[in-house]
């Protein structure tokens, strides 16, 4: 994961993060005045879930994007403003997202959005913000019709000029997940279960497409609630099928009761899920010995430009891990510093500047803690890095990193 470009005085990290009385917007952790903001505040959002059953992953996000801020701040990078974090809660629902959305976009101080975790979220918040070309760049959506639109396997356009995101998509993770699967770890018959939302229903038909091309049987196809805690009538559905592998798509709260459900019910085969079950709560909710996920990027010990990073996080003392999308969440926010240093040397920022701050963005390129950062025609990422993780021994480790050419 990427390096930061600039450099923090070890003071500076080791300031606590405040609050600012009666609002979400998190104070800068440490320009000590040293800067000039005589321009005042410009405003950088969250949207991504603080509560519920994926704020683990959440809160990761919210406070990599606030170390992002607070090393601009303190590198005064920015030249004549402070930035300011505003996170709100989505909750991992598409209309409280939307209502998030809406809040920001009415703010002239807002100059861009990183989020959103869920895929279904993105697709309310992407137009709101959309229409009043502010910035959104995701560290976690990986559904391709975001950037590519609704015929993104025969007919890619770019679906929102205001969106990017810099993480791969389902359409590179669900095959690499395929090949391992179907190769590696020789699974032939394989069923598959989602929780029917944008993110699962669409990972797990990649997956399905490239698994019956290498040859792999599909031993049946469930649908669970995201809700749902017993999934013994889907057990028993696929059972009759004896399948030696399941396949999930959808994210940990479901995936980690379902794979100790599936053991319980004598179904000892590893389950495998997308970068919405690479969570340690996985294993904490049930995930066992041999299942699998795939996910975005390397393993921050694994990648050298992720050093630095793990080591400033770590230097704050968050209460939260960065968990799966931390170190995307801090390349999107530098991302979307970098392009407004370079509207805010050209002249003083205005709503009016949405626009500019959007080309910048596009022209963006960096190190950052997941290697290179930039983007294509789409907004997509052009890092399209992947790893397959197993749990062993109780916890998640990597066994395969590399990128999936179609």
């Amino acid at each position: 994961m990427q390096k930061q470009l600039v450099t923090v005085a070890v003071a500076a990290l080791t300031l606590s993060v405040t609050v600012a009385c009666g609002t979400n917007k998190t104070e800068d952790g440490g320009s000590g005045g040293s800067c000039d903001t005589s321009k005042g505040t410009l405003v950088l959002g969250v949207i991504a879930p603080q509560t519920g059953g994926l704020s683990a992953m959440g809160l990761g996000i919210k406070n990599s994007a606030q170390l992002a801020v607070d090393q601009a701040n303190s590198a005064c990078t920015v030249k004549g403003y402070k930035l300011q974090l505003q996170t709100e809660d989505d909750e991992a629902k598409p209309q409280i997202g939307q209502q998030a959305a809406t809040k920001l976009a009415s703010d002239t101080s807002v100059v861009g959005v990183v989020g959103t975790l869920n895929s279904s979220v993105a697709e309310t918040v992407q137009p709101v913000l959309a229409e009043k070309k502010i910035a959104m760049i995701s560290p976690a959506n990986t559904n391709p019709s975001l950037s590519r639109g609704k015929e993104y396997p025969t007919a890619p356009k770019r679906a929102a000029e205001n969106y990017f995101r810099v993480c791969a998509t389902d359409d590179l993770q669900g095959p690499f997940g395929a090949k391992y699967l179907v190769e590696k770890a020789g699974k032939k018959n394989i069923a598959i279960i989602t929780d029917g939302k944008t993110y699962g229903d669409g990972l797990a038909g990649e997956f399905e497409k490239l698994a019956t091309s290498l040859g792999a049987k599909i031993a049946g196809k469930e649908k669970v609630g995201e809700k749902d805690t017993d999934f013994s009538g889907v057990i028993a559905k696929i059972r009759g099928a004896n399948p030696d592998a399941v396949f999930y798509g959808g994210e940990f709260p479901v995936a980690g009761p379902l794979s100790k459900q599936l053991k319980d019910a004598g179904l000892n085969i590893p389950l495998m899920g997308g970068d919405g079950i690479y969570d340690p709560k996985f294993i904490d909710l049930g995930g066992k010995d041999g299942d699998f996920a795939t996910s975005v990027g390397a393993p921050p010990d694994e990648l050298p430009s992720a050093k630095k990073f793990v080591d400033d996080y770590s230097a704050k003392k968050f209460k939260d891990a960065f968990s799966a999308y931390g170190a995307f969440a801090y390349d999107a926010a530098n991302a979307l510093i970098g392009g407004l240093k370079k509207v805010t040397d050209a002249g003083d920022w205005s709503a009016d500047k949405r626009a500019d701050l959007l080309k910048a963005i596009g022209e963006y390129k960096g190190q950052g803690a997941t290697g290179e950062v930039a983007f294509d025609q789409y907004g997509d990422s052009t890092n399209k890095l992947l790893t397959v993780y197993q749990v062993k021994s109780g916890k998640w480790g990597s066994v395969q990193s590399g990128t999936y050419n179609k």
